[in-house]
């Protein structure tokens, strides 16, 4: 293949990678459609073996060798979902695969390469070093570099995901397309061609590469860090470019709010996880409802793979944003026995206590009283105006919520 791609090639992919990666469901939401005003299918490439798109451009890419190739062995440079794409189909066609991070690298996505089969490299600091790094070695043993989205097959096969949703859901008016570097855009609007259907990139605010390339802007300095790490990226591909450019897809953007919200949404309406990245559709939705409401949308939810610990912390403050968590602070005297009726007064106006800690030293009317700090979690804003009402009529003395 050269360096043009089209739809052709997606169909070929669609051929070469069938039975290697899973044919995931597109299905209707009824609830996100009622949020968001628009009728919402939810495209679930998240049910991916490593949990993303990924695995699509990695098959094809791999496919494609020939035997000499293949004996050599491959290279990425990624320290996320692409590297888990190429390390496990590599690992599955029986291809050596070495991954280039940066020693900044999470341990998470280190071990969970390793254990997928790959030898992992860690070498400089940033991934500008890393990519350094990448070069030399590939240079050195001969290996051949699967880059993560410049690249025709790797566009091609990104390009699938678009195939299937439009097989299941032909009357779509909008697909919304999570872009970093543009393969899964690019590819998408091959799969489209022909098509009515309008294809739509979402950035995050804070990474706009391809709106800047579309418009002939040059690229920003590098931005503050987005809860959409899997596209973050400076500049997209000079291959991508042209192919979005061509189809007149447009490119839009979303803030770190949005995001966060379509996560929340992802958990709590569908149960099932979505990384930052994977959630800028939603996001879409969410903060440019006018532009799709009464319109049938897909949305592509690219991958899942999002640290623990930043999913329990957005869950944590979509309660808080929705009104279900809420913070309170009670000063009550400090001696024996003061704390029970409190505690006993917040469950018998049926909220539920999350959090308490003491407050002596700051805030306090006199020495000879301290103040709680209390997090509790409420049905909604009405059930935490009730909680707050119940407790002064009990006596405490409760500061604003």
């Amino acid at each position: 293949m050269g360096t043009a791609v089209t739809s052709g090639d997606v169909e070929a992919a669609a051929t070469a990678i069938a039975g290697q990666v899973v044919r995931t469901p597109s299905l209707s939401s009824r609830t996100l459609s009622a949020i968001t005003g628009a009728d919402v299918v939810v495209k679930f490439e998240n049910q991916q073996f490593t949990g993303s798109f990924k695995d699509r451009g990695a098959a094809n890419r791999l496919a494609a060798l020939t035997p000499d190739e293949r004996a050599r062995g491959v290279i990425a440079l990624s320290a996320g979902n692409h590297a888990q794409g190429v390390a496990h189909r590599a690992a599955e066609m029986g291809i050596p695969a070495t991954i280039v991070m940066p020693v900044t690298a999470p341990f998470s996505k280190v071990v969970r390469t390793r254990d997928l089969g790959a030898q992992v490299i860690q070498e400089g600091q940033s991934f500008a070093e890393a990519a350094t790094a990448a070069e030399r070695i590939a240079a050195d043993r001969g290996l051949v570099t699967v880059h993560p989205y410049d690249d025709p097959l790797v566009i091609a096969g990104q390009g699938t995901v678009g195939r299937e949703l439009l097989a299941d859901h032909p009357d779509l008016d909008v697909i919304l397309v999570p872009t970093g570097g543009g393969g899964l855009l690019s590819g998408i609007c091959l799969a489209a061609a022909g098509s009515a259907t309008e294809i739509v990139g979402v950035q995050s605010r804070l990474y706009s590469g391809m709106v800047d390339a579309l418009s002939g802007r040059p690229g920003g300095p590098p931005a503050s860090r987005t809860v959409a790490d899997g596209i973050a990226v400076k500049a997209p591909g000079a291959l991508t470019v042209p192919i979005v450019r061509a189809r007149a897809a447009d490119v839009i953007t979303v803030g770190e709010e949005a995001i966060e919200r379509a996560i929340a949404l992802f958990a709590e309406i569908e149960k099932t996880v979505a990384e930052g990245a994977g959630a800028v559709g939603l996001a879409a939705l969410v903060e440019h409802a006018d532009r799709f409401v009464g319109r049938r949308v897909g949305v592509v939810l690219s991958g899942g793979n999002i640290d623990s610990r930043v999913l329990a912390s957005i869950l944590m403050r979509g309660l808080v944003d929705s009104g279900r968590v809420v913070h309170l602070r009670v000063e009550v005297e400090d001696s024996p026995g003061k704390l029970a009726p409190l505690v006993t007064r917040i469950s018998e106006l049926g909220a539920n206590l999350i959090d308490l800690q003491h407050g002596r030293l700051f805030g306090t009317t006199s020495a000879t009283r301290t103040g709680i700090e209390l997090v509790i979690e409420v049905r909604d804003d009405d059930h935490a105006e009730s909680v707050a009402a119940g407790l002064r009529t009990a006596g405490f003395d409760l500061d604003e919520m």
